[in-house]
């Protein structure tokens, strides 16, 4: 099959050349269209209960994470010359197209009782003449007694102050939200220079925005990186600038290809999938060396240019295929899981692995078929000293120190099981951000002096229309407050209690001592107050009638509790929210009221757990496919037992080293390791397929074999290991701690993998000897793969040019 297929490639190579470039014109109009993805994607399963929970809260609340916070530290705040400048950069932000309201202090509302009509009089606390201290000073005195600011828009002990900045979802759900990002910065930088202050910056819309720029910035540098680096170690093992360009094209066109498919099946770049045209360049340079070095070996036998093609496609085409249908698996497997983030990056990246194949099958003979015979300096590093050297050291320890091999990869295996058992699982918001980063640093800012600015949301359901406003419920809202504020990782919480009280204050002429539940003798004198009612002209009943009508639906049966919490992590959040749930079902009866904990801080929980979960059944599931792939390539359960050893024992290490050196599972970590296993069996089908062929040529000597076998695959093994390591250590110097942690873990797993297939493979075989010869000879079962006569190869139109 693979001569007839050598013979259509190179019969037909002008025509699929063709073919190729026109495609490949195609495919770059579809990748010039590729978007970053600014949406919020699920990590969870649409069905999913507390996904489903998080959709319904949205529909009567709207977005829980569309606030940005602006915060400064300064004992200075109301002095004139600083607060006037607030004031300014308050209205500079707010003419911002994308900002749709700020709460701030010189924002802050005020409610008057005005007798005469019987009303609430909200209007902005700060206003008329400001051009003096002492009537800001006069001002100032009043804002502090209003106890509904307090913890919400200033610290009093620390002297911080926040700024609340709520932007529209749409704008940031879009390209445009990234030029919203930096004019606010803008404006804040010159704030920050006028002022000679520091200047914070957070919220769930800038983190993902930054992110998302990040990403980009990262997807075009390691790009780069990748390009410049392959090519120079290929040219360090080739010696040939035709070899490396013909390499370089193969992986350009696979990486115009991989962004065309990310478009052409929906999708847009995320931190994932940004990932993959790099990945394309790691993995497709494999095959160009295979490929590469196969055509000069066979070359170097019989000095025939057309033959040594033939042979090439022959004897490598099988190899190459299965070992990118192991790679396609490792990645593929994510796409079934339900989480859209992984399914979409491991449907894009077991694609393009496939294609990368198709390419390199039909690029490289193509090509080689036009271009002279290589010359001796190209094939030259074959017999390069040093790595001639590793491979008679590597040839004496199979055979003379095998018991020294499994004796130290026992002693590997116990030292990281033991690791293992120090593993743990947590995940957090901003776990991808070096904490040098000024995102990372300004969220610890508002976690010190606010508790932190990630979103929670309570819901409560009073199962009865205008359930909410009744005195009863009112006071186990109080309750909650109470609680929940008492917690040392959770903000004061914002709900239609603190309104009410806000105004008892106001009934009883802004006396702090009132800033409580009304009783039922206060609710007869205030009910008519509660009808606020703003002065003519003012706008300020709006917005302060707004904050409150937003903690209720419009029926008034259910309760919104919000909640700003510091990013404690995907474990000790539900740890925090189980001790809090007997608690609070003491407080509501559930006969009565049905509470429910929801928001985007427990969906990412819940993500990271799903992910976690669906990433190991997703290994297991890579295991189950690869196993099958080997045992249809080699029809013997030993020989499965035998590939599967030398890629556990990686894993098992790269997992043992998590543990010692303390890096959790999350979903970035545990990624590693079916991307790694799906890679590393490359190295095992390469060795084992090479040992099948040449097993016949050596009267079934399995020992005169296993060792031509080290000789003549473990050079291009060691090669394209360094390729790929150097490939993945590029994300190790990534920003992002989870494409960090992908780069140097798999970089480890990979080199591993070499250096177990290289030692305890070949001893295994070894080991197994009289059980495999025996099978050999009973079943035929190392009938060589390429026994077919040669076809003629003057029919191929194919010269010679020796």
């Amino acid at each position: 099959m693979w001569q007839r297929l050598a013979s259509f490639v190179l019969k037909f190579r002008l025509t699929l050349l063709l073919l190729l470039l026109v495609t490949t014109g195609v495919m770059a109009w579809f990748a010039s269209k590729v978007q970053m993805s600014y949406d919020y994607v699920a990590t969870i399963p649409h069905d999913n209960p507390k996904y489903l929970e998080f959709q319904q809260f949205k529909k009567k609340f709207g977005e829980d994470g569309n606030m940005m916070v602006l915060g400064v530290q300064t004992d200075k705040f109301f002095q004139k010359d600083f607060f006037h400048d607030y004031i300014q950069l308050n209205k500079d932000i707010k003419s911002i197209h994308a900002v749709e309201n700020i709460l701030s202090v010189p924002s802050a509302i005020n409610l008057v009782k005005n007798d005469s009509t019987r009303k609430l009089e909200a209007g902005l606390l700060f206003k008329g003449d400001l051009s003096g201290q002492q009537e800001i000073d006069s001002l100032a005195n009043v804002f502090n007694t209003l106890l509904f600011y307090k913890g919400l828009l200033y610290n009093a002990e620390s002297h911080a102050y926040l700024m609340a900045i709520y932007v529209n979802k749409d704008v940031f759900n879009s390209p445009k939200r990234t030029a919203v990002v930096d004019s606010i910065y803008k404006i804040t930088k010159a704030f920050e220079e006028k002022q000679k202050t520091t200047v914070r910056l957070s919220g769930l819309p800038l983190i993902r925005t930054v992110m998302a720029v990040k990403v980009a910035d990262e997807l075009k540098l390691f790009l780069k990186i990748s390009f410049l680096l392959t090519g120079l170690i290929l040219f360090l093992f080739f010696r040939s600038f035709g070899a490396v360009l013909m390499s370089m094209v193969v992986v350009a066109i696979g990486v115009i290809w991989s962004v065309a498919t990310i478009v052409l099946m929906g999708y847009k770049i995320t931190l994932l999938t940004g990932l993959i045209p790099s990945l394309i360049v790691v993995i497709g340079i494999p095959n160009c060396v295979y490929f590469i070095s196969k055509y000069h070996t066979e070359y170097a036998k019989h000095n025939n240019k057309t033959r040594a093609l033939v042979r090439m496609i022959q004897r490598m085409g099988i190899v190459t295929l299965f070992t990118n249908i192991t790679a396609a698996i490792g990645f593929g497997v994510f796409c079934f899981t339900n989480s859209a983030i992984l399914k979409e990056f491991g449907v894009v990246a077991g694609v393009n692995i496939m294609l990368i194949f198709m390419i390199s099958f039909v690029f490289l003979p193509s090509v080689l078929s036009y271009l002279p015979a290589p010359k001796t300096k190209h094939i030259s590093y074959r017999e390069n000293g040093f790595f001639t050297k590793v491979l008679n050291l590597l040839e004496t320890l199979v055979f003379k120190y095998r018991k020294l091999v499994y004796a130290v990869s026992a002693v590997l295996v116990i030292l990281s099981i033991v690791g293992m058992m120090r593993l743990q699982s947590v995940g957090y918001m901003l776990d991808d951000i070096p904490h040098t980063d000024r995102l990372y640093t300004d969220l610890k800012f508002f976690e010190k002096n606010f508790k932190g600015v990630m979103p929670l949301e309570i819901a409560v359901d009073t199962k009865r229309k205008n359930g909410v406003v009744n005195l009863q419920t009112l006071g186990k809202l109080d309750q909650l407050t109470l609680l929940i504020a008492a917690q040392p990782d959770f903000a004061r919480p914002l709900s239609v209690v603190e309104g009410i009280k806000f105004a008892k204050q106001a009934y009883y002429s802004g006396d702090s001592s009132n800033y409580a539940v009304p009783n039922q003798f206060d609710l007869g004198f205030l009910a008519p107050y509660l009808r606020m009612k703003a002065p003519t002209g003012a706008g300020a009943n709006t917005t302060f009638s707004k904050l409150v009508n937003s903690f209720m639906d419009s029926t008034k049966q259910v309760a919104r509790v919000s909640v700003n919490m510091a990013d404690v992590g995907s474990r000790r959040l539900p740890e925090l929210l189980d001790s809090l749930r007997p608690k609070v079902n003491e407080i509501f009866d559930s006969s009565k009221y049905n509470v429910t904990f929801t928001g985007t801080s427990v969906i990412f929980q819940e993500g990271t757990r799903f992910i976690i979960s669906g990433l190991t059944e997703s290994i297991v599931l890579a295991f189950v496919l690869i196993m099958v792939c080997m045992l249809y390539l080699f029809r013997s359960w030993r020989m499965v037992i035998i590939s599967l050893i030398p890629n556990l024992i990686p894993l098992v290490v790269t997992a043992g080293v998590m543990g010692w050196v303390g890096v959790p599972l999350k979903p970035s970590t545990v990624l590693v390791f079916s991307v790694a296993l799906g890679i590393a069996i490359d190295v095992t089908i390469r060795f084992l397929v090479n040992f099948k062929q040449e097993l016949p040529h050596h009267d079934l000597n399995i020992s005169a074999t296993v060792k031509q076998t080290i000789h003549e695959t473990g050079l291009s093994i060691i090669y394209t290991s360094l390729i790929l390591f150097a490939g993945f250590m590029i994300f190790s110097f990534s920003e992002f701690g989870g494409t960090k942690a992908l780069g140097w873990l798999t970089s480890l797993t990979l080199i591993v993998a070499m250096i177990t297939n290289l030692t305890i493979l070949p001893a295994l075989l070894l080991w197994m000897e009289k059980a495999l010869l025996k099978q050999a000879k009973k079943k035929a079962l190392w009938k060589p793969l390429d026994e077919e006569e040669d076809i003629a190869i003057d029919q191929l139109g194919v010269g010679d040019k020796d």
